[in-house]
């Protein structure tokens, strides 16, 4: 390893993060067309070691839920595709393979000691303070995971770990002082904002037929989903004494106050009342799944209908997302908890998206025609004008005064200052994620007499960062990346 190492010295600056696989959750998306080559079942090669379709699922499962906290539940299918999830999960597992080959070929492995001393040390699967067995095989079943699913990504995720560690180095008091100069720097600069609405258009039906025909394999009706359902309605018996006193028996160590202290029985009975019912509906619900399957509901029980899309459906998304699954060859979902019970739901009918007409997309078609537009001649004013515009003039600033850049956002200023200070041209313009254009001139320039902004940390994640283009590149130029799925 150390020869190729210093083989590659151009490229293994430092140390390198790379976002490891997080396998709790599991979702699924349509991946486009298979190019199977010689790997039936595959989405990728990358050296040795295959992708799975399974995988790739989880990565973007893992991707979507991020996004999802951070536009705090409001994340959802059109805007992943926006910001190609589909793309960052895939790219995500090749980064991942890439360092496994790595290790794979120097011999690099995760003793089961190693693995059971991690394991043991995530408090998710702990109880009193002490990792539980029953308590970890029950988080799993909960996510869906067999043990030997968890302990394999969790082997994978150690193992990328300690390839990292050995590639890694510390530290020097030369470069928090470069780093320290390099983010000491504050600049008076002149801009202007460009934005959209600046540019006006009135496209004629001739354009946007034009525009139209040359992108409308963009351009296709939403898959759409016939379905029929039944509902399995709570229970609410009384259970037997017998059946209340043995299932506290049984489970009163998870039946606990706020302070962790176990509950008699008599302070116990309504939650154990709740559970027994909660049991019995569900060992009904699947009664009555096997009755719809063979055809043979009970008189009087008709089911329901309904039409689902990925954004239009009477269900919670995870259960939406479970529907668009189903096929004619798996019609039916087993048991599902819903608010008012249990369904169990059957696929009469699926129809396929298909390309949109003109006249169907024509909305669709203006909204991306301006968009587009809009953008490129957006830039081309900038291009004309940023050597000759009069704009606004600001005091000395840091790349951290983002408040200070009026008419932007605190994210747009955050976003400017930082391709500002990053870039070499004293004049220019930066094109920022929400589609506004600054043009700006840097006018003054100097070093604060502060120079604490850098600290150790500050560094690894500027090597890190360098180091993560820089051994990625090596890595895919010494093992091979084949992709079998098409249209990600």
């Amino acid at each position: 390893m150390i020869t190729w190492m210093q083989r590659h010295r151009k490229y293994l600056v430092i140390t390198i993060w790379i976002s490891t696989i997080a396998f709790i959750g599991a979702g699924f998306v349509g991946w486009g067309q298979y190019n199977y080559g010689d790997k039936a079942g595959a989405v990728a090669k990358v050296g040795d070691i295959s992708i799975t379709s399974a995988e790739l699922q989880k990565s973007y499962s893992n991707l979507f839920n991020q996004y999802n906290q951070l536009f705090q539940g409001k994340f959802d299918e059109k805007q992943a595709q926006q910001f190609g999830l589909q793309r960052q999960a895939l790219r995500q597992l090749v980064n991942q393979a890439l360092v496994l080959n790595l290790a794979n070929s120097y011999g690099l492995t995760v003793t089961d000691q190693e693995l059971w001393d991690v394991i043991k040390s995530q408090s998710a699967f702990s109880k009193d303070g002490t990792f539980d067995k029953s308590t970890y095989a029950e988080v799993l079943k909960q996510n869906r995971l067999t043990i030997k699913e968890y302990e394999e990504s969790m082997k994978k995720e150690l193992l990328i770990q300690k390839t990292l560690y050995l590639l890694s180095s510390g530290v020097k008091p030369i470069e928090e002082n470069t780093l320290a100069d390099a983010l000491g720097v504050s600049d008076k600069i002149s801009y202007k904002i460009l934005t959209p609405d600046m540019i006006s258009l009135a496209p004629t039906d001739a354009e946007l037929k034009a525009f139209w025909e040359k992108r409308s394999g963009d351009f296709k009706t939403t898959p759409s989903y016939e379905i029929s359902y039944v509902t399995q309605t709570p229970i609410t018996a009384a259970p037997s004494q017998k059946e209340i006193s043995d299932y506290y028996d049984i489970n009163r160590q998870m039946l606990k106050n706020g302070e962790g202290k176990v509950l008699s029985l008599q302070e116990a009975q309504p939650i154990i009342v709740a559970a027994l019912n909660e049991k019995a509906t569900e060992k009904e619900a699947l009664r009555l799944y096997i009755d719809y399957k063979k055809g043979s509901l009970k008189p009087g029980m008709k089911p329901q209908t309904a039409t689902v899309t990925k954004s239009v459906s009477p269900f919670a998304p995870e259960l939406t997302k479970e529907i668009t699954e189903l096929s004619t060859e798996k019609a039916f979902l087993k048991p599902r908890k819903v608010s008012n019970g249990y369904v169990i739901v059957k696929l009469d009918k699926m129809d396929p998206a298909r390309p949109k007409t003109y006249e169907e997309a024509k909305t669709d078609v203006m909204a991306l025609y301006l968009n587009d537009t809009k953008k490129t001649k957006l830039q081309e004013l900038a291009q004309n004008s940023y050597k000759t515009f009069s704009g606004t003039t600001t005091d000395y600033l840091t790349r951290k005064e983002s408040a200070k850049i009026a008419g932007l956002s605190e994210p747009e200023g955050s976003e400017f200052l930082s391709k500002l200070f990053a870039s070499k041209q004293k004049q220019g313009f930066i094109t920022l994620e929400s589609g506004n254009v600054i043009m700006y001139n840097v006018l003054e320039q100097k070093l604060l007499q502060d120079r604490t902004l850098a600290d150790g940390n500050a560094v690894l994640k500027l090597k890190g960062s360098l180091m993560d283009q820089g051994l990625i590149k090596a890595l895919e130029s010494k093992y091979p990346v084949e992709i079998y799925v098409e249209g990600i």
